[in-house]
Order: structure tokens, then sequence, then C-alpha cells
């Protein structure tokens, strides 16, 4: 095998959690803390003492960063293992540190008079980061007295933090038995093992048995992921509202640079085409041989389809592939997922004692990434692989750039991650060599659109119904099934004849300390790459140059001003939207045609 499935941290680190080069990052992060600390408590209002706050600022923020990737990156590959937690409360007592400093950093912008602030954002070495000095300086307004922000960012810790990191220990612990119909033999796996088999399991009687017990496992851990949803949410309620916000949306869309405009143009288009998906479920119940439909077969993989029958797809062919298809629309992301494959970027290794999921994370002192996921030899999982690679992509073309102008938000982020996810799906379709094959193919490709279209409106669904509630109250486990539940019908358009009710409990999303609402993001992405994606077409070599700069611009600007930038589109209005949609109508209609000659 040419390319390894760990990765490696060593570079970063070298010697594991008891690095003595993490021991001395901790120490020296802990005296560049107290630095700015000191530095800050006096008045700066010229441009250079404003740039010099600024840059030791970041450099906190960038040693912060990649103490929090190591530890995370160690952590899931050793999912559970409680030696990192007193790492995670290190860590934290250091962002808890940094935090009233910062905070006095926001105030002294504040405290400049506009003309003053605008002068001094132009100078050379502050006009790369204006636009983030401008919403720390907005942000500061919300501002409490410095001993109540250090005591809520304290409280913090053992909050919002605590329970987050709580949900980890509960999942982690969680294993189930299921049935394989193959062998008719019992077998145990973890909730994480569970989660990958949900997706990709190709006997139907196996994956309903699998996700009936998937289910019964998170009901009998219902009280205790109830208590922690609920407590996370109490206190991520609280904060917002001792900051002045009104609403629970209001955060989630300052952080994602986005109106509330936008959001609704967004969801209602995605409201107006959900019709199009039913005569796509109908003709995969019949392929299926399925008389009903359930949560486990929205993504279910085609098999037995003609004489076509579905190959294991090995890692070096998957990363081949990707580095040839990626080749085709922008030479400079080919020589890139090369390079992170050639140095151990990606931990991919299939085997107990992960975490669940996939994630891409910055390393900003090495100006590196790293990709975590489970790759099972599936089309699916090569397409997780570019979609991991386009994040890293992303963030590599912002390495020369100030750690502020790296700070693009999750909407955006989605954005390079769903476009080399197009690539490689698009590909596997236009390759097939029968009809056969194109059809499992395109099944494969419209995993993205029933994820963004579907699956994340019922999170965002269910996740604004709760919210709601929380604020009157603590929601029972028994209410948080009827909200999921009902928000998957909604969502599903009644497709789904068997639900998951407790998705509330078993998506690791809805318990992530660091970003409200993590769902609405990736359908945003999702659409504005397909945007991208057309455009790319089009234009050919010409495109690869205009798509870096849109990169390099995520953390410079608001979502409606970058897509006016550099897409031409007002995203307060339907017809961006619209465009992505039809792209998947197109889709099911040559789906609906091919599957024809196979029922």
């Amino acid at each position: 095998m040419a390319y390894s499935q760990n990765w490696d941290l060593d570079r970063i680190y070298p010697g594991g959690i008891n690095s003595p080069q993490l021991a001395q990052k901790y120490e020296l992060v802990g005296q560049q803390i107290i630095a700015f600390r000191e530095q800050v408590a006096v008045a700066a209002s010229s441009d250079d003492q404003i740039a010099d706050l600024a840059d030791l600022a970041q450099t906190i923020g960038s040693g912060l960063g990649t103490i929090s990737i190591f530890i995370n990156g160690l952590a899931s590959v050793d999912y559970g293992n409680s030696v990192y937690a007193p790492h995670f409360d290190k860590l934290g007592k250091l962002f808890v540190d940094f935090s009233a400093p910062l905070n006095q950093f926001q105030k002294q912008l504040l405290s400049l008079d506009k003309p003053s602030f605008v002068t001094i954002c132009q100078s050379p070495r502050l006009a790369p980061i204006a636009y983030y000095l401008t919403e720390l300086r907005t942000d500061a307004k919300r501002l409490l007295d410095d001993k109540t922000e250090t005591l809520i960012n304290k409280f913090d810790l053992d909050g919002q933090q605590a329970w987050s990191q709580h949900y980890d220990t509960i999942s982690a612990s969680l294993s189930m038995t299921y049935t394989d119909a193959n062998d008719g033999k019992t077998r145990q796996i973890s909730a994480g093992q569970a989660l990958n088999m949900l997706d990709g399991e190709p006997d139907n009687d196996t994956r309903a048995n699998i996700m009936a017990n998937y289910e019964k496992m998170w009901q009998q851990s219902e009280n205790l992921t109830a208590d922690t949803l609920n407590h996370l949410a109490g206190f991520r309620l609280t904060n917002q509202q001792a900051h002045g916000r009104q609403s629970h949306l209001e955060r989630p869309l300052e952080m994602n640079r986005m109106s509330q405009a936008t959001l609704d143009t967004m969801w209602g288009v995605v409201d107006n085409n959900k019709a199009m998906f039913k005569p796509y479920f109908d003709r995969k119940k019949q392929l299926l041989g399925l008389k009903t439909i359930g949560w486990q077969d929205q993504v279910a993989p085609l098999t037995h389809i003609g004489d076509y029958q579905p190959k294991e797809v090995l890692y070096d062919d998957a990363a081949a592939f990707i580095i040839t298809q990626f080749g085709k629309f922008s030479p400079k992301m080919a020589d890139f997922a090369k390079m992170a494959f050639e140095n151990r970027w990606i931990e991919s290794e299939n085997r107990p004692g992960k975490q669940p999921g996939g994630y891409m994370e910055s390393v900003p002192d090495l100006h590196e990434s790293r990709i975590f996921l489970t790759y099972t030899g599936s089309v699916n999982d090569a397409a997780t692989i570019a979609h991991e690679l386009g994040h890293a992509f992303h963030s590599a073309q912002l390495t020369d750039l100030p750690l502020w102008r790296d700070a693009y938000a999750m909407n955006v982020a989605e954005t390079a991650s769903t476009f080399a996810e197009l690539i490689v799906n698009d590909a596997n379709v236009k390759g097939a060599k029968s009809d056969a094959e194109k059809l499992v193919l395109l099944d494969a490709k419209m995993t993205n659109p029933i994820a963004m279209f579907l699956n994340i409106h019922a999170r965002f669904l269910f996740e604004d119904a709760f919210y709601t509630e929380r604020q009157s109250g603590v929601v029972t486990p028994q209410r948080l099934n009827e909200l999921m539940d009902q928000a998957q019908i909604d969502a599903f358009d009644g497709i789904l004849d068997v639900r998951h009710p407790h998705f509330w409990s078993s998506k690791l999303h809805f318990f992530i300390d660091s970003v409200p609402f993590y769902n609405f993001p990736y359908t945003f992405g999702y659409l504005f790459s397909a945007g991208i994606y057309a455009q790319a077409q089009l234009e050919g070599a010409e495109f690869e140059d205009k798509y870096i700069a849109l990169l390099r611009d995520t953390a410079n600007m608001s979502s409606e001003d970058l897509a006016k930038k550099h897409l031409n589109v007002d995203l307060t209005q339907p017809d961006f939207w619209q465009a992505g949609a039809d792209l998947i109508q197109a889709d099911i209609n040559e789906f609906l045609d091919l599957s024809e000659q196979f029922i």
C-alpha cells in the first residue's frame, strides 16, 4: 500500500500526550497570555500599538489551536480514554485566561471613535485583518463588565463545555448487539461502528436490525443525554440573553456572517422542492425490494442491480482517483491532495476505539491540517476523503495571511469541502462502464442532497423547536422524542415510514459546545458550492484562480457580500438557491429514467 492510513501527529508534538514539547507549549502560551494581559492593560490608540496587540493575540490563538488539534487527534483515535480529560481541562483554562484580556482588547477598539478606528484599520499592518477587527469592535458592544465576563467564561468550563464532554463520555461507553441476516450470528459493536454500518450495510434485514437496536440503545440512555442536552442549551441560552440577544438564532447567524433573510430564503427553497424526492424514494424502495422506507434506508447502497456487483474501493485507488479528478479542475488541488496523502495528514484506518464521524482541523503553528475519518471501502467513503481534503485545501490558501484572515465561518467552510465532493461524485458517475454501475453511482451521489435537503433540515427544525421550548424550562426525553419525530415527518415530507426519534440523542452535532446550530451551514455550503461547481464547468482552466480568490475572501466579508463579489448573486433571493435544487432534480430524473430497466 502506497499511502499510510494512520496520521502523523508526532510532527506536531512528538511522543504522544506526555510529549515534553507539548508541556513546553502549554508553558509558552501561558506566558504569552500573561504578556498580552499586561500589554492590553495599557491603553492603546496608535495603529502600531493596536497591531502589536493583534499580532500577539493571533500568536496565542495559533498556539491554542495547535494544542487543541493535537489533543483532539489523540482522543479521536482512543475514544473514551480518560487520560485526555486533564488536558482538555488545562486547555480550557488557557482559553478562559485568554478571554479576559481579549475582551479588554475589544473594548479598547470600541473606545476609539469611528473615524479613528477606520483610519487605524487602513494602516498596512492592520488592513489585512480590518474586517475581523470590525467584528471584534461590534461584539464589544455586548460585553458585560470584565469581572462578569471572566466569571461567565470560568463557569463555561464546568458548564457548557463540561456537558459537551460529558456527552462524549456517554457515547464512548455505549455498545449494542445486532443479528447479521447473512449468517444468523449476533455481534457486538460500539455506537460509532453502528453509525458507520447504518450508512453502508447492504442487507435490508441486517440494516433494519441494526437500526432497531441502535434506537433501543439510545433510548436506554435518554435520561442521561436529555440532561446533557438540556443543561448545555440552558447555559447557552442564559449566556446569550445576558449579552442582549433576543433570539436563539441570532448568535448562529452572526457566527456564519449571514442574515435571517438569507436563511429564510434558503429553507423556503428547500421546502418548495421536497416533492422531487418522493418518486426517487419510491423507485429506490422498488430497487431495494422494500415495502417501507425507514431512517436506516435513506442512503442505503444499491446492490444486485443487473449483473453489476459493487466492489470494495481500495484506499490507494480512492486516493489516486481523487488526485486525478481534482487535477481536472485545479492542478493546485491535485498537488495539495497528493501532498496530504504522502505526508500522512489523514487518519482513515477502520478499527475499533475510534470516534464516530469525520473532520478536518488546521494545525496553525505548522500551517498544516489533519483529517480524521474511518474508511470502509465504499464509494461514499472516498467522497468523504475528498470532502475533508476540500476543507484542508481551503485552509491552505490562507496560510500566508494573518490568523484572523483564516477565521472563516462554518457555512462557507462547507463550500470548498462540498465542491471537492461534487468533483469526485460526478466523476464516478461519468466513469461508469454500464447502466447498472451508473445507477449505483448516481444513487451514491444522491447521499448529499438527501442529507442537505432532508436530514439536516430535520435537525434544524428540531433544534429550532427545542430551543424555543427550552426557554420555558427543561424539556423531557419524551418531549424531545416527539419534537424529533415531528421534525423528521416535516423535513422528509412524510417519506419515512420508520423514523429515528432518538436522533436528538445519537447525533453528536447537537452536543457541540463551540458552535450553536451546527446544521444549517451544511445546507448553505452545499448549495453555495453547487453554484461554484456550475461556474467551474463553464470556465475550465480560468476557474482555478477565481476559485482561490473566493476562498481567500471567505473570512473577509459577509456571506452575502462574498456571493455578490465572486458569483454576482443575491442570497436573499430564491433564484440562486433554486439553481442548486434544479441540479438535484436533474440527477433524480436521470436516476428514474435509468432505473426503469431494472424494476
